[in-house]
């Protein structure tokens, strides 16, 4: 969960957009109303005991033996967790950890966990190459800036599933197949990915849910030496930092949840108000563009749905007929490269400017160099051509997290229908992409549940309106499940919102952290 999938690329981090790939939605209307009755009967996550079981204590009583690493001041250091907690006998997952000491002034208030969402994205790449020095200046004097690689992702014993070539391959698989020849090539792509990653990881894949990535930030937050969790997590990062919450409501610090999912919804319906929310965020910008003289999706007197059927348009040429980019490695831009380079854009309203110039490039110079970037820089592929394990750990995640959206194509094709409502544009791609847990070599453990975290501190739950990879009606969600949730509203565009302009937002969140008073419960900021 996109996730992204907190977006990679675009802005500093990971993405979210990963779960718009492979989580999917399929549900007949999308009222709020709706989404609250499939809280009330999803069943709730119980906290764990307070005490620590005994044959955890080892995990909880280590103490990190931390180096210099990367940047000046950034520090190294690794802890184990069990790979089983029903069974810590069975062996141990390494979990890469790193800091930022706070820097004073002031007393320092403890540790603060980062987590910029995927799932997949790196904490540790996040944390040093922007929250270790990009976060407020007075939150960094305040806290020593942490982050944990979960198990399966970066620096925590990574899955892999595909070389770069092949990643190369499976990133332009047509993913709106038009008859069953290409319907079984893209069934081929999804079983060879997912045997991938089982060859690679047997034992680890079936022990990379966030329920046990959560309970491995316990024993992150005790080996720190801190009695409660203080964690800013964004997109996929507020689905693990509430289900701590709910795992661990006493050891609860203070929580903000930025670009929140939630966590009661079927897979199917988490996917179709995640399309949803694409279609949102491309109505924002397609009214943005064509007040633009260079838009290439229409004038002034173009309305964002005939924007949309120029832009599908364009994509139907590509299945057809992909383009030259100029790649080194001779890449054509296909239409499933090309969507992923738009949909990629619609995290940030800043990329919107890149987005239109590339676009006019495809579309009326017959160049796909700028989408690809767009594609690349999403995928975290390289100039290399070698691929960061974000979409491998992503799909290791969300399909063990919920069960299967789709069982078979057939499934699929009846629900396009209302993923094509949902978006014209995108809606077609994103019901197949979600295909591809049906796949995987391992059955899921997670199923959808409410999370309500009774007798937690104060929880900062932050939603964005035009949000494309989490829409606000998430974060409306998990605040009304959270038992001591407040929620934050920034009237805006992209994905999440601390730190992307709104000085309104900015200060209630540093308020809240630094001095421990959250916003009034429903303050809105623009």
């Amino acid at each position: 969960m996109h996730s992204r999938r907190t977006p990679r690329g675009i802005r500093t981090g990971a993405t979210l957009l990963a779960a718009a790939l492979l989580v999917a939605g399929c549900s007949s209307g999308s009222s709020t109303s709706t989404a609250s009755s499939q809280a009330e009967e999803a069943a709730a996550l119980m906290p764990l005991p307070r005490s620590t079981p005994a044959e955890l204590t080892r995990y909880y009583e280590q103490k990190p033996a931390w180096r210099d690493c990367g940047a000046p001041g950034f520090q190294c250091a690794t802890l184990t967790a069990p790979l089983d907690y029903a069974e810590p006998s069975a062996g141990d997952v390494r979990l890469a950890v790193a800091r930022k000491k706070a820097t004073g002034p002031g007393k320092r208030l403890g540790s603060l966990l980062v987590n910029p969402g995927g799932p997949g994205g790196s904490a540790i790449g996040y944390l040093q190459a922007y929250a270790g020095i990009g976060y407020p200046a007075d939150v960094r004097a305040r806290y020593d800036m942490v982050a944990v690689d979960p198990r399966g992702v970066a620096r925590s014993e990574p899955v892999e599933c595909l070389d770069g070539p092949e990643m190369d391959a499976y990133t332009r698989t047509d993913v709106t197949p038009d008859d069953a020849k290409e319907t079984d090539a893209l069934v081929a792509a999804y079983k060879k990915f997912a045997e991938g990653c089982g060859a690679d990881a047997p034992r680890l894949l079936r022990h990379v849910s966030t329920v046990e990535a959560a309970r491995d930030m316990d024993i992150v937050r005790a080996a720190l030496g801190d009695d409660k969790l203080h964690y800013v997590g964004a997109s996929y990062g507020t689905f693990l930092g509430a289900t701590y919450a709910g795992l661990f409501p006493d050891r609860t610090g203070r929580l903000v949840l930025d670009g929140a999912m939630d966590p009661s919804l079927s897979p199917r319906r988490l996917n179709l108000e995640q399309t949803e929310g694409f279609d949102t965020a491309f109505t924002a910008f397609a009214k943005d563009c064509v007040r633009q003289s260079d838009c290439p999706l229409g004038d002034a007197g173009t309305t964002p749905e005939q924007a949309g059927k120029n832009l599908k348009a364009f994509f139907d040429d590509l299945d057809a007929r992909p383009i030259p980019t100029g790649d080194a490695d001779g890449r054509r831009l296909t239409e499933s490269l090309a969507t992923m380079g738009v949909i990629a854009a619609m995290y940030d309203e800043g990329a919107w400017q890149q987005l239109r110039e590339s676009l006019t490039s495809a579309m009326r110079e017959n160049d796909g160099a700028g989408l690809l970037f767009l594609s690349d820089s999403y995928y975290e592929r390289d100039a290399e051509g070698e691929y960061t394990n974000l979409m491998f750990a992503n799909a290791a995640v969300n399909c063990l997290d919920l069960p299967p959206a789709f069982a078979s194509p057939d499934e699929v094709r009846q629900a396009l229908p209302d993923f094509e409502k949902a978006s014209p544009v995108f809606g077609e791609g994103l019901a197949w992409a979600s295909l591809n847990c049906a796949y995987w070599p391992v059955e899921a453990t997670g199923e959808p549940r409410r999370i309500e975290a009774k007798g937690a501190a104060p929880i900062v739950v932050v939603g964005t309106t035009r949000d494309p990879a989490t829409p606000y009606r998430w974060a409306e969600a998990l605040a009304g499940q959270l038992s001591s949730a407040r929620l934050l509203t920034y009237d805006g565009d992209g994905h999440t919102a601390y730190g992307r302009g709104s000085a309104c937002i900015d200060s209630a969140i540093n308020t809240y952290l630094i001095a421990g008073t959250p916003p009034k419960d429903g303050k809105r900021c623009s």
